[in-house]
C-alpha cells in the first residue's frame, strides 16, 4: 500500500511537472537572452595536459578552441612534467599522444568528412562508426545553422572537431566505465567538452526552469550533508546536459555533482560514450534490454548489484545528488496520436531509491522533477536491441520543473484502504487522458492540481525564464 499509494503522487507530480514545463516553454512571452553568466561559461575549458588554461571563443562564435587543444597535445614535454605514479592517469596522457590528430587539424567541413574518410580507409574508423560520424555532423549542423546565432558555422566546425577527436580516441583506446564513473575533467575536461556541444542546440529565451526555489532548498540540504534523489521521466542522451545548462545561472552546484543513474547503452556507443565521460554516472543493466542476449543476463545482473552496493556506500557518505528515471527508457509519443505522455514508471525501481536514501544513515529527500528536451535529440519511435541508434538533432526549447518533496508517511497517512489507492489513481488517469497535452487545454489541467505546484511566478534572469 505504501509503496502503490506513493507510487502514485510520484509519478503525478512528474506528469504535472511534465506537462507544466511543457505549457510554459510553448505559450510563454519570451524574454531577452543573454550569453549565461555562470563560472563555467565564462571562464575556461581546460585541455588539463599542462597546467596552462586557454581562453574560449565567445559563446555566439566557436565554441571550443581546436587550434589551443592540439597546442596542448603537442606539448609532450610538459605532459612528461606533469604526469603522476598512476598508471590510469599514465595510460590516459599516453593515449592522448600517441592519438591522431586528424580531426584536431581540421578546419572546414571537407577537412572534417575527408578525415572520417582517411581513418575508415586507414582501419581506424569501423564503417558503421564513420558512417554515423558523417550523418551525425550533418544533423548537428543543420541544427546549430537553424538557431541564427552569430558565427553558428565555427560553432559546427570547432565543436565537431573536437566530439570527433574524442569519438576517434574512444576507437583507438576504448574507454572502460566503473560501476561508478566520475566525470573525467583532466587531462581532456569532457564536462565542458559536454556543455559546449549542447548548448548551441538549446533555445535559452523560450526555455523555462519552474519552481527554482525548490532547486535552490535542494542545493542547501546538499550542501548541508543530506541526500537527495530525483525522481523524473527521461526524453534525450542530453538530459544531464540540459539539467546543468538551465540551472547553470542558479545553481551551479547541481549541475557540476549531479550523479545519473545511466543504462549501458551510453557508455558502450562509441558515438555516445565521450558525452557519457563528462557525467558522474552508477552504471546499469536497463531491464529493457536485459534479455537482449540470454547469455548474458547473469552477468549484467551481477553488475547491476554492483552498482547498487556503489550507490548505498555513495549515499552513506551524504551530501550525494542523484537523479534517476525510473521509467528504464526514454519517452516516446504515441504512435497513433503522436501526443507526449512521460514513460510509466517501475514501481520497483522507486521503492528501491526509498529503502537506500531511508537505511543511508544521513537525511534523504525524494523530489519529483520533469524534463522536456525531445526536440533536442529525440530517441529512435521504438526501443532498438542494436547499438548504434539514428541520431537526429534539433534546435529547440527546453523545460525543467521540480515539484516539493515528497513524505511517504504523509502520503501513507492518509489513506489505509488499498480500494482508495486505486481509486485515487483511476481518478486521475481519467484527468490526464481527457486533457490533451496541448498549451490550450493544460491550464485546464494544471488549474485542478495547482496545489502541487509551489509559486509558478516568471522572473528574467540571465538566461532561461524561470517559475518560483
Amino acid at each position: 500500500l505504501s509503496l502503490s499509494h506513493c507510487f502514485v503522487q510520484n509519478h503525478v507530480l512528474m506528469t504535472l511537472t511534465f506537462y507544466s514545463s511543457a505549457a510554459t516553454v510553448a505559450s510563454s512571452p519570451r524574454v531577452p537572452f543573454h550569453p549565461l553568466a555562470s563560472p563555467a561559461r565564462r571562464g575556461f575549458v581546460s585541455f588539463r595536459l599542462t597546467a596552462k588554461k586557454l581562453p574560449l571563443r565567445s559563446h555566439g562564435a566557436s565554441s571550443l578552441s581546436v587550434r589551443a587543444m592540439s597546442e596542448l597535445v603537442q606539448d609532450k614535454e610538459s605532459v612528461v612534467a606533469a604526469s603522476t605514479s598512476f598508471t590510469e592517469s599514465s595510460n590516459t596522457r599516453a593515449s592522448e599522444l600517441n592519438h591522431s590528430r586528424t580531426f584536431l587539424d581540421a578546419r572546414t567541413e571537407e577537412d572534417l568528412i575527408s578525415g572520417i574518410n582517411k581513418e575508415k580507409e586507414a582501419g581506424r574508423l569501423p564503417p558503421n562508426v564513420a558512417s554515423g560520424m558523417e550523418e551525425l555532423y550533418w544533423n548537428y549542423k543543420n541544427a546549430v545553422l537553424s538557431s541564427g546565432a552569430p558565427g553558428a558555422d565555427k560553432t559546427v566546425i570547432s565543436n565537431m572537431s573536437v566530439a570527433f577527436d574524442r569519438m576517434l580516441l574512444g576507437v583507438e583506446d576504448p574507454y572502460t566505465f566503473n560501476p561508478y564513473h566520475k566525470a573525467v575533467r583532466e587531462p581532456f575536461d569532457y564536462y565542458q567538452f559536454v556543455h559546449m556541444y549542447i548548448s548551441p542546440l538549446i533555445d535559452f529565451k523560450n526555455s523555462y526552469v519552474g519552481n527554482v526555489s525548490i532547486f535552490s532548498e535542494l542545493e542547501d540540504k546538499l550542501r548541508q550533508g543530506h541526500n537527495v534523489v530525483l525522481i523524473s521521466n527521461h526524453q534525450s542522451e542530453a538530459d544531464p546536459a540540459v539539467i546543468s545548462l538551465l540551472l547553470e545561472a542558479q545553481c551551479p552546484y547541481i549541475g557540476e555533482n549531479i550523479k545519473c543513474v545511466a543504462g549501458d547503452r551510453v557508455i558502450t556507443d562509441p558515438l555516445c560514450k565521450p558525452f557519457s565521460m563528462g557525467r558522474n554516472l552508477i552504471c546499469v543493466y536497463s531491464k529493457k534490454h536485459m534479455n537482449d542476449d540470454p547469455e548474458l543476463v547473469d552477468m549484467k545482473r551481477k553488475a547491476n548489484t554492483r552498482s547498487l552496493k556503489e550507490m548505498a556506500t555513495l549515499l552513506r557518505s551524504g551530501s550525494q545528488l542523484i537523479w534517476i528515471a525510473p521509467s528504464g527508457g526514454r519517452d516516446r509519443p504515441d504512435p497513433s496520436t503522436g501526443e507526449w505522455f512521460p514513460a510509466p514508471f517501475d514501481a520497483s525501481s522507486v521503492d528501491n531509491m526509498r529503502r537506500l536514501v531511508e537505511h543511508s544513515g544521513a537525511p534523504g529527500h525524494i523530489y519529483p522533477m520533469s524534463l522536456l528536451c525531445y526536440d533536442i535529440m529525440p530517441p529512435p519511435p521504438k526501443v532498438e536491441k542494436e547499438i548504434g541508434e539514428k541520431r537526429l538533432v534539433g534546435y529547440h526549447g527546453t523545460g525543467l520543473s521540480i515539484a516539493p518533496e515528497i513524505s511517504f508517511s504523509d502520503v501513507t497517512a492518509d489513506c489505509s484502504n488499498p480500494n482508495e489507492v486505486l481509486s485515487v489513481y483511476f481518478k486521475i488517469s481519467k484527468c490526464i487522458n481527457l486533457v490533451s497535452p496541448s498549451p490550450l487545454c493544460i491550464s485546464s489541467f494544471m488549474d485542478i492540481f495547482a496545489w502541487y505546484m509551489a509559486g509558478e511566478r516568471s522572473i528574467q534572469p540571465s538566461s532561461v525564464q524561470v517559475g518560483g
